[in-house]
């Protein structure tokens, strides 16, 4: 009977699963941080610090708007990963992202429709956009490691001999 085994491959199921994913945050971040320029150009304390004013009738809702789309569209990674961090009971970065921008969008779009206070909607946007970026440059470096161990594991041979007693035993 013979037993030899070859070593099976199933990167292509993972890797593909990664690329997607690394797609898909580096497609967020680049629409996200295009979307983050009005948002700034908008956002009544960059027009303090840079020493111009800009604003126009329903400009605020239109910074609200396009800040609601980078909340949700930017951060949905962040959305659906605290809802799968507390199903686990684990909470971790995922969470802690997920509060910030969700507090940070809910306060400052109070402040839009009555609410007394300043917005946060440049802040939201730019953390948005830094925490994208972070994912998927991580991501990017997890995908790599995992290749060269790949790698590594198609090196090593699927058959060995062991001298036991003065034989060689193939296992």
């Amino acid at each position: 009977e013979n037993h030899k085994h070859k070593h099976q491959h199933n990167n292509g199921d993972h890797s593909g699963h990664h690329e997607m994913m690394i797609k898909d945050f580096r497609q967020r971040f680049w629409i996200s941080l295009i979307i983050t320029i009005p948002v700034l150009v908008l956002s009544p304390m960059i027009q303090r610090i840079l020493g111009y004013s800009f604003t126009f009738q329903f400009s605020e809702f239109l910074l609200f708007a396009l800040s609601a789309f980078i909340y949700f569209y930017g951060g949905w990674p962040f959305l659906t990963g605290i809802v799968n961090e507390l199903k686990q009971k684990q909470p971790g970065m995922m969470t802690l992202i997920a509060v910030a921008i969700t507090v940070a969008f809910g306060y400052s779009t109070a402040t839009t429709f009555g609410l007394e206070g300043k917005k946060f909607f440049w802040e939201l946007a730019t953390l948005i956009d830094v925490m994208l970026l972070g994912h998927w440059i991580e991501m990017k470096s997890v995908m790599g490691a995992s290749q060269s161990l790949q790698k590594l594991v198609q090196m090593m041979p699927s058959e060995a001999h062991r001298l036991k007693d003065g034989e060689t035993e193939e296992v």
